[in-house]
């Protein structure tokens, strides 16, 4: 048996493993396992494990589709859970860690659209760190300001865990917007400053007002050193 069949092997054990455990603690070892060999082949079973009932298994796959990257997303978006939100708020954080401009428009509507608290923070989240450089300047441009447009509706969201992250988002995006588009970090830095003085959580103001600081302070240090 040659090493390629011998992986093969192995990775289809693996997957039995998951589908065969019979308690939360035999399928979290048997999806961490499976997440340790990082094949495409185990993409459906990591999947189908987000609409388990098991958090910690669900962790461990999310950390696991993360890391296998690209070829997660059209499996992902193609059997995208409807029906189960917890499923539908792990998925978003697959896409949110993965950051292909693919999923923008699952993550824009979910943002603003979905009835779970969960879903919406994870979207929020995600929309902060898109891998911009994999989109063409003239529509990375246009989907930087729609970015912008729907997280500055997010951050008042009714639930403060989806303004927080919602926060994270504009800060995210002010950074990869600096040196291209100024003009909308203009209007992230006056949502900070008012969110400062009339939101309501005291832990969101704290977080507004570090994004503040971290955003000068890059701002300052491309000025001096442009070069760098």
């Amino acid at each position: 048996m040659n090493h390629q069949s011998s992986t093969i092997n192995q990775v289809q054990q693996l997957i039995a493993a998951v589908n065969q455990a019979d308690s939360a603690d035999s399928l979290l070892s048997a999806v961490e396992n499976l997440v340790e060999v990082r094949s495409p082949e185990a993409i459906p079973t990591l999947v189908e494990v987000l609409s388990y009932n098991n958090p910690g298994a669900a962790v461990a796959a999310v950390e696991g589709l993360i890391a296998l990257g690209e070829p997660v997303v059209p499996y992902l978006i193609n059997n995208l859970d409807e029906y189960n939100y917890g499923a539908r708020a792990w998925a978003t954080r697959v896409f949110a860690g993965i950051g292909e401009p693919s999923t923008l428009d699952i993550l824009l509507k979910a943002a603003v659209g979905d009835f779970s608290q969960s879903v919406r923070r994870a979207a929020a989240r995600g929309l902060g760190i898109i891998r911009w450089s994999k989109l063409a300047p003239e529509p990375r441009m246009s989907a930087q300001q729609e970015v912008l447009s729907t997280l500055l509706l997010v951050v008042q969201d009714g639930e403060w865990v989806v303004r927080y992250a919602a926060v994270v988002g504009l800060q995210a995006l002010a950074e990869a917007v600096r040196e291209t588009q100024p003009q909308l970090i203009e209007k992230i830095t006056a949502k900070f400053q008012e969110l400062i003085t009339t939101e309501p959580e005291p832990v969101i103001r704290a977080r507004a007002q570090l994004a503040q600081i971290r955003i000068s302070t890059l701002a300052s240090t491309t000025h001096r050193f442009p070069n760098e």
